[in-house]
């Protein structure tokens, strides 16, 4: 199975998506079964580590997203990953837009697919470090809920 987590710049909530995920999947021994990874619909960071702030937030829950790079959607992301899961409506509508007719790949809102409170995962950019915690907060339970359709899909 392969999943790409996807925001809007690739700095903050999907490369912490991916972070999570990549240790939950580690240490339910499935990580060379499935293939992660994240990216963003805008071009701005292309290269660029993690946020700061996003990093710091992680390393203090025991995630490392210091091998991370931003990288952009692209349209063979479609064909390459079984499941694209975007943060918010408007990265999901961007996708939409994008996503060739022939794409095998299913498109979903991380949060509102696992029914969690919220359907969108809040972009922390422009707010203090509460909103890192909470974009933690949230990525942690959706993607307990993802391994638990991970394991039943393999």
């Amino acid at each position: 199975m392969r999943v790409l987590f996807v925001c809007l710049g690739n700095i903050c909530r999907s490369p912490t998506a991916e972070g999570v995920f990549r240790r939950k999947l580690s240490e339910a021994g499935l990580a060379e079964r499935v293939t992660v990874d994240s990216a963003g619909t805008g071009d701005w960071h292309i290269g660029k580590a993690a946020d700061a702030r996003t990093s710091l937030a992680a390393r203090q829950r025991g995630y490392d997203l210091s091998a991370l790079r931003a990288r952009q959607v692209e349209v063979a992301d479609f064909s390459r990953f079984d499941l694209i899961l975007a943060m918010d409506h408007s990265n999901l509508r961007d996708l939409q837009r994008m996503q060739p007719a022939v794409a095998q790949a299913e498109l979903d809102l991380y949060l509102r697919r696992y029914d969690l409170p919220l359907d969108e995962v809040p972009d922390p950019y422009y707010g203090g470090a509460d909103g890192f915690e909470q974009v933690l907060d949230l990525i942690e339970q959706a993607s307990d809920a993802l391994l638990a359709e991970v394991r039943q899909r393999l």
